[in-house]
C-alpha cells in the first residue's frame, strides 16, 4: 500500500512538472549596496513596491547549506539549504533545493536556476545528516523583504557565526548588503526575466545588477 501511494504521488508530481504548473524555476539578479546607502535604497523600494502601507517585512534567519555527492568528482554535488526563522518560532523550517545557476544566452537578462521549496520540521537537519549530507557552511541573514507582483526583493545583511548557533554570536562578513530580485515560476516563462530587468534598472545607480558566472576560474 505504501509503495503504491508513493508511486502515485511521484506520478502526479511528474505529470505536474510536464504540465508546467509547478513553480520550479527561479529567475533572479543579484547585486549589493554599501551600508551607508542602504537607507536610501529602502526608501526607494518602499515607493516602488506593493507593500507601501505595511512597510517592508523584516526577517532574521539562520541558514545552513548542505551538500551530498551524486557521483565521483568532477561531478557537481547536490546542494540543499535549510533555513529557520529566529523571529517566528512557530514557523516551519524551510528545505530548499537550488540547482546550478545558468547564464543562458546574452539576450536573457537574468540568471535562471532550478528551485524547489518545502516546509519541514526541525528534525530536517538530523534527517539530512543521516542521509550522508555534509554541512558546508552556515550563516545568519538579517534584512527586509518587499513584493512587486510576483517578484520578491530582499535586502540582506550576511553574518558569519562565531560562537555557535545563537543569534548574538555573529560577525558581519562585509560592509554591504546583498540585494536580490527573484521570481519563482514554471519553466518556460522567460518573459518574467524582462520584468525583473526593468525593475532592476529603476534601482540604478544605487545597485548595479549583473549576471554572474559562478564557474569562471582565474587564469
Amino acid at each position: 500500500m505504501g509503495e503504491r501511494t508513493i508511486g502515485t504521488a511521484m506520478d502526479s508530481l511528474t505529470a505536474a512538472l510536464k504540465s508546467k504548473i509547478i513553480p520550479n524555476q527561479e529567475y533572479f539578479l543579484q547585486g549589493s549596496v554599501m551600508d551607508t546607502a542602504v537607507q536610501v535604497l529602502l526608501h526607494r523600494l518602499r515607493g516602488l513596491c506593493d507593500n507601501l502601507d505595511s512597510g517592508a517585512e523584516s526577517f532574521h534567519d539562520h541558514e545552513m547549506c548542505f551538500s551530498i555527492r551524486k557521483g565521483p568528482p568532477p561531478e557537481q554535488g547536490l546542494s540543499l539549504r535549510v533555513r529557520r526563522a529566529f523571529d517566528y518560532h512557530d514557523a516551519p523550517w524551510q528545505l530548499r533545493y537550488i540547482g546550478q545557476p545558468e547564464i543562458g544566452d546574452k539576450s536573457q537578462p537574468t540568471m535562471v536556476r532550478s528551485s524547489l521549496d518545502i516546509a519541514c520540521s526541525s528534525t530536517i537537519v538530523e534527517f539530512l545528516t543521516e542521509l550522508g549530507c555534509r554541512l558546508d557552511f552556515e550563516c545568519i541573514l538579517r534584512g527586509y523583504m518587499f513584493r512587486k507582483g510576483r517578484m520578491k526583493i530582499t535586502v540582506s545583511k550576511v553574518f558569519k557565526m562565531v560562537q555557535g548557533k545563537t543569534p548574538d554570536g555573529m560577525e558581519a562578513i562585509s560592509q554591504s548588503y546583498l540585494v536580490e530580485l527573484s521570481v519563482l515560476a514554471p519553466s518556460g516563462q522567460n518573459a518574467i526575466a524582462e520584468d525583473i530587468k526593468i525593475f532592476a534598472d529603476q534601482l540604478k545607480p544605487l545597485v548595479q545588477f549583473e549576471k554572474i558566472n559562478y564557474f569562471t576560474r582565474p587564469h
